[in-house]
């Protein structure tokens, strides 16, 4: 995996419950239910590959901050109370980048496990 710097601009927006990252030219708007049901913790990731834990119930989460760690990550403390997962910025890069194929394979195991998404 790459080892990529910081985004060049990290904007919070509350309002509509998204976080912006700048890449150089590129920008990237993550909503906050994709971040929350992509966080790193293990609580969302199990402690081990196929141990996943599908994250539900997420469509109305937002973010009420966002703490550095060092010079490698980013702490995003949600509005549900989780707040466990640190996102490196190779992460967040990649979760940015790959937003697409990400989103759809989330909402192929909501309709796999029978949940319908609220809007």
């Amino acid at each position: 995996m790459a080892n990529h710097s910081p985004p060049s601009n990290i904007i919070l927006h509350k309002q509509s419950k998204s976080l912006e990252l700048v890449y150089g030219e590129h920008a990237y708007n993550l909503p906050a239910e994709y971040l929350r049901v992509s966080s790193p913790s293990a609580e969302v990731q199990g402690h081990g590959p196929g141990q996943e834990v599908l994250q539900i119930n997420k469509e109305l989460v937002g973010i009420d901050q966002l703490e550095p760690v060092g010079h490698y990550a980013l702490k995003i403390f949600f509005d549900d109370g989780h707040n466990t997962g640190l996102f490196t910025w190779d992460y967040l890069y990649t979760l940015a980048t790959e937003q697409a194929p990400r989103w759809e394979h989330y909402l192929s195991r909501l309709v796999q496990a029978g949940h319908q998404r609220q809007q």
